[in-house]
């Protein structure tokens, strides 16, 4: 009996989250809100095992994303910059972090 409640309820959850409504990923709706595509500034930093990180920053919020290859999902490691540096947004010139 317990496992057909637990069933049910299950199945109501999954069924209400279905209804939600579609949330628009590239408007930020915090204190800075607005499109994230006119303020946001991304650049290039290189964590400490070499690789790509792409990171950016809207004022307050900041984000970061490993840097992967399309076609195979490889992290990808360019050696573009010394490890702990950050490049982009800032003219170009790499800042140590």
């Amino acid at each position: 009996m317990a496992l057909k409640g637990f069933t049910l309820v299950a199945a109501v959850a999954v069924a209400v989250s279905a209804c939600t409504p579609k949330t628009d990923q590239s408007v930020d709706r915090f204190i800075d809100s607005g499109s994230l595509a006119s303020k946001v500034k991304w650049g290039v930093y290189v964590d400490p095992d070499g690789c790509d990180t792409w990171i950016a920053d809207d004022g307050i919020e900041g984000y970061a994303v490993a840097r992967l290859e399309p076609r195979t999902g490889a992290r990808v490691c360019s050696g573009i910059l010394p490890v702990g540096e950050a490049a982009g947004h800032n003219g170009g010139r790499s800042d140590p972090i």
